[in-house]
């Protein structure tokens, strides 16, 4: 027996969770696992859209045979080549010599980069914006996603269970544990910062993309969004759709500071702890603080698109940036965050230059608004520098 889950009458779930995996891409901590989905319908010509990680492939393989229980498979559609999706495709091909590959003009070049396919050319069908498959009693229609997250990328609307196969949009960290739909599970609680972690670091960059595709999908009507990674959405798909609005435009979600530091000895973890408390007493209620030694920088992203006012606090470490620190705010620029309200604290026993350099990574980002305070510390905090964290809040707390 293979465990499959049927979402419609015709429409099963194919995939596979691996909770066994520590670092999802070898770089983001995934200690709730992963799941990778994949989906099979069943017409007059059968459809796969897209495969499994390897880690889940044997299963999956097993689960695709048992759900067509001998029927031929006609179609694979690849929506996104990367091989956390695509490692099955080239044994499907091997295993159904006529189904025909569904996927974009680049992704067929990717195929012939990842798989040695005799004849290529011969097993793929090309789509592009627009094009559409008649599966018998099924009307696919292919959107070209370019850059959400990869150039190949595109998704599938079946128009006549209003279905959207959305490739990596939408999709979450986090095996799947039974419950298959995001309405079945508290998600606010249990899985929402698993979706914005995912979008902040597998799609953040690639905000305007993201707002190209969305706006195709406003034009069609949505009941079923089945995503590549995590629960699948029924119902409330509008808060969904909004909350990848504002991470895609990088507009925050809520007013809050997020507060990230680096200290070997505790006097910049010192300061960071005051402000902290400082901005506690004026009322802000969303403070988060972060020891970047002590913890994975996608979460200290996430937390990032989410809130509206971000404080970096370093050492000055061999006339630079403490290590974590700067790789810290080199994630936060390569991921395109804009929109924020910015200060740096910085610390140096003779030298501190620190703030002046994490200023230089996160200035040249858009719309952000650098504070003019900039608490500077000479080993501990003294009466001086604890004014200056009086006034850096204050700042803050005006700006909200």
């Amino acid at each position: 027996m293979n465990y499959v889950r049927k979402i419609r009458e015709d429409l099963y779930w194919v995939g596979g969770n691996d909770r066994r995996i520590a670092l999802f891409e070898n770089a983001y901590p995934v200690p709730s696992g992963m799941a990778y989905n994949s989906y099979l319908l069943l017409d007059d010509k059968n459809v796969l859209f897209d495969t499994t990680d390897r880690a889940v492939s044997e299963n999956y393989q097993k689960n695709v045979a048992s759900v067509l229980n001998g029927k031929p498979l006609d179609y694979l559609v690849v929506h996104h080549m990367e091989p956390d999706h695509c490692w099955a495709v080239g044994e499907m091909m091997e295993y159904y010599p006529q189904m025909k590959v569904v996927c974009t003009a680049a992704a067929m070049k990717m195929i012939g980069q990842f798989f040695d396919v005799e004849n290529l050319k011969d097993r793929v069908m090309i789509v592009a914006e627009g094009d559409t498959l008649n599966t018998g009693h099924h009307e696919l229609t292919f959107v070209t996603a370019p850059m959400v997250h990869w150039p190949e990328v595109m998704v599938t609307y079946d128009a006549t269970t209003k279905t959207l196969f959305s490739a990596d949009a939408f999709g979450s960290f986090g095996a799947i544990n039974g419950n298959l739909y995001a309405d079945e599970v508290d998600y606010e609680k249990d899985w929402l910062e698993n979706s914005r972690r995912y979008y902040a670091n597998i799609v953040g960059k690639y905000g305007v993309q993201v707002q190209a595709l969305l706006k195709k999908a406003a034009g069609l009507d949505i009941q079923l969004v089945c995503p590549l990674h995590g629960l699948l959405w029924r119902e409330n798909i509008g808060w969904l759709v909004e909350k990848y609005n504002l991470w895609s435009t990088y507009t925050p979600e809520e007013k809050g500071v997020v507060i990230a530091y680096a200290s070997i000895y505790g006097n910049t973890e010192t300061a960071a702890n005051m402000l902290a408390g400082m901005l506690a007493e004026r009322g802000v209620r969303n403070v988060q603080v972060f020891d970047v030694s002590a913890t994975h920088d996608s979460y200290i992203l996430s937390a990032a698109f989410r809130f509206s006012h971000l404080v970096f606090a370093s050492i000055t470490y061999n006339n630079g940036i403490f290590t974590n620190m700067e790789n810290l705010l080199h994630h936060i620029a390569a991921h395109n965050l804009q929109n924020r309200t910015v200060g740096f604290i910085e610390n140096g026993t003779w030298a501190p230059t620190s703030g002046k350099q994490m200023r230089q990574i996160i200035e040249p980002l858009k719309n952000m608004t650098i504070l003019e305070q900039m608490p500077s510390l000479k080993s501990a905090v003294k009466e001086e520098q604890y004014q200056q964290l009086e006034a850096m809040a204050d700042a803050i707390v005006a700006g909200m």
